[in-house]
């Protein structure tokens, strides 16, 4: 009958027991021959007599085992959290959403550029500072500056670095339309930094407070820095470090290839974002006495532009 209902025997015994032998419900396992109130008052006196202030549950509920006084440790947390006996603490704060639902990749050249600092090691001189620059659109380290001590003046020495090799000089409101995206770290939130970005025209970006991802362009730079240079190398001297870092700067730029740039090296996307593949340059000389060389971008090119008086000279773009 059993097998027909498909019912173990077990079940079917245990079910006819329970009339019988009724049970209130109870917690399984041992029990404690303490009451709650009991209980309630080994734990303040534990508190009391400590030498300890501030311990949590569980010291509270090994101290009276020395005493043989026995008893579980969720027990004993479910009385000290009913009675407000915790032990003071700092309160999870609750995840926030991001605040940045974007992207802090930009779409062209100088157009949005990261700084940021990381710590090198020299036999010499020890901990050094390490500052670089890099292009949030193309990933190109613009300037790398290692000094003894990471100052404000020295935070600034890769922008000047960028400034003169992007624009050609340094002089006031030169960098208009850059951006510049930083951490909330004292040299760049400094005076003197501020100062100096906003001479060149070059506005302050930070990124959120505790969240790196803002500047993520320059952390992953560090991160290759460190794994293709800073881990696998020692140096004896600041000099040594900082030909080694412009070395690596040179290299990363023409031949780290990244996979979001088509596995293109930074330089190669700086070459393709000035020039696009198809494009042709032509060159115009007048024939006219006194004019000058003009340059200029063409998509494509008719016959029709191509007129008496003048030269033309095409130059595919590689």
């Amino acid at each position: 009958m059993l097998n027909a209902w498909g019912l173990p025997r077990s079940t079917f015994y245990e079910r006819r027991r329970r009339p019988l032998c009724p049970r209130p419900p109870a917690r399984r396992g041992p029990k404690t021959c303490y009451s709650d109130g009991e209980l309630l008052a080994e734990i303040r006196r534990t508190i009391q007599e400590s030498p300890i202030h501030g311990e949590g549950h569980r010291k509270v509920w090994a101290r009276p085992r020395v005493r043989e006084v026995h008893t579980s440790m969720c027990g004993g947390l479910r009385l000290m959290r009913e009675n407000d006996l915790l032990a003071p603490q700092r309160q999870p704060q609750p995840v926030e959403p991001k605040r940045h639902d974007g992207t802090i990749l930009a779409e062209r050249p100088n157009q949005m550029w990261g700084i940021d600092a990381t710590v090198g090691f020299t036999v010499a001189e020890g901990r050094v500072a390490i500052f670089a620059m890099v292009d949030h659109a193309t990933a190109g380290v613009s300037g790398i500056h290692v000094a003894k001590r990471g100052t404000r003046f020295e935070a600034l020495e890769p922008v000047r670095q960028a400034v003169r090799e992007q624009f050609g000089s340094f002089a006031e409101n030169i960098a208009c339309g850059v951006r510049l995206r930083h951490d909330h770290g004292s040299q760049f939130m400094s005076d003197d930094f501020q100062n100096e970005i906003a001479f060149l025209g070059i506005a302050s970006s930070p990124a959120f407070v505790r969240e790196p991802e803002g500047n993520g362009c320059i952390e992953r730079f560090f991160r290759t820095l460190k794994e293709q240079l800073l881990w696998v190398k020692d140096f004896t001297t600041l000099e040594e470090l900082a030909a080694a870092l412009e070395e690596f700067r040179q290299r990363y730029n023409d031949h780290w290839l990244l996979e979001r740039l088509s596995f293109q090296s930074p330089r190669q996307a700086r070459r393709e974002a000035a020039c696009p593949r198809g494009c042709c340059m032509m060159i115009i000389r007048t024939n006219c006495p006194g004019n000058r060389v003009r340059y200029n971008f063409f998509s494509s090119l008719r016959v029709s532009d191509c007129f008496s008086g003048m030269a033309f000279l095409l130059t595919p773009i590689e």
